[in-house]
């Protein structure tokens, strides 16, 4: 237990670093926003640039960990968001109930948990998570979103509001970018390479601090009534990777170091990207930020019992 539990304690101690910094005013209140428009516009697409630029498509190709993933994730989604329509409340409401109970924060965290517990070579498998989790279900939840807002809204013009938006999303973009880089067999320049990894090294790090910051703010820290935030943080906690392992392993057969990776994946904490469109569409703010909170803090003691269940250490 103790070997798990030591895998996971740099990633919390840096998140812990991050918040107080906040709390005793170290780091000021907009701290938390700025480095998360670092590692959304320049350290996460410069990893994920370079991944995909250098990757072993052959290693990378997976379609059994692809579709358990994005099942196991948009699944719980609709799952919860149905059951908040049947209790009565609003398609949008609804549907970032159902983001926050199945939107993995695999671009701040994976990188850093997955690299303790199986090393360098599982990089790979979590960019292509990053890029799923950043574009797919990002998509389903944007999708849903916006219908409730715009019931009016014709499906075409939806679809392309939500694509347009997708493809200015740097972490969607710059991935793409280096798939087609290394499909037209070009030989990356040093240099590039260099500022590449120098900028994606920065990520992972700067991701953890702006957790942190972010559990310092007044807006994390709103109350909220009631037992629904901690029934969310335990369906996205504990259900999405029970999902995710029943998919994975008897649907698709994703074996050995790939079904790790995707049990890991699914178990991460519900992502700061939830509170993001909790504010831009001001609704269940209070809640979300909750329920981040909650399986953030949670996620230290589930994800060393899930280590130490699938034997991954």
């Amino acid at each position: 237990m103790l070997t798990a539990f030591l895998a996971v304690v740099p990633v919390f101690a840096v998140i812990g670093a991050g918040y107080a910094a906040g709390r005793f005013g170290w780091m000021g209140p907009t701290a938390s926003a700025e480095l998360n428009r670092f590692v959304i516009a320049l350290g996460l697409p410069a990893m994920l640039f370079l991944v995909m630029a250098e990757a072993d498509w052959g290693r990378l190709w997976q379609p059994g960990f692809v579709a358990a993933f994005v099942l196991g994730a948009c699944l719980m989604l609709l799952a919860v968001m149905a059951w908040r329509l049947r209790r009565g409340e609003g398609l949008t409401a609804a549907a970032l109930q159902g983001l926050n109970a199945g939107y993995a924060n695999v671009g701040y965290m994976g990188f850093s948990i997955c690299g303790a517990v199986f090393g360098p070579g599982s990089v790979a498998l979590v960019s292509v998570a990053t890029i799923l989790t950043a574009s797919v279900v990002l998509a389903v939840a944007l999708t849903l979103m916006e219908a409730g807002r715009q019931a009016e809204a014709h499906p075409l013009r939806l679809g392309l509001r939500v694509g347009a938006s997708l493809l200015r999303n740097p972490v969607v973009a710059a991935p793409l970018l280096g798939a087609a880089w290394a499909m037209a067999g070009i030989t990356m320049p040093e240099s590039l390479a260099s500022v590449a990894r120098m900028l994606g090294a920065a990520a992972s790090p700067c991701a953890l601090l702006a957790i942190g910051l972010f559990f310092a703010l007044p807006a994390a820290r709103m109350p909220e009534g009631g037992g629904l935030p901690v029934g969310i943080a335990a369906l996205k906690l504990l259900g999405q990777p029970l999902l995710a392992w029943l998919l994975g392993r008897f649907a698709f057969g994703v074996e050995g170091e790939a079904l790790g990776v995707l049990v890991l994946l699914s178990a991460l904490p519900t992502g700061t990207g939830a509170f993001m469109l909790a504010d831009r569409y001001r609704t269940n703010l209070a809640a979300t930020s909750r329920i981040i909170l909650l399986s953030t803090a949670a996620s230290v003691l589930t994800l060393t019992a899930l280590i130490m269940a699938l034997g991954l250490m």
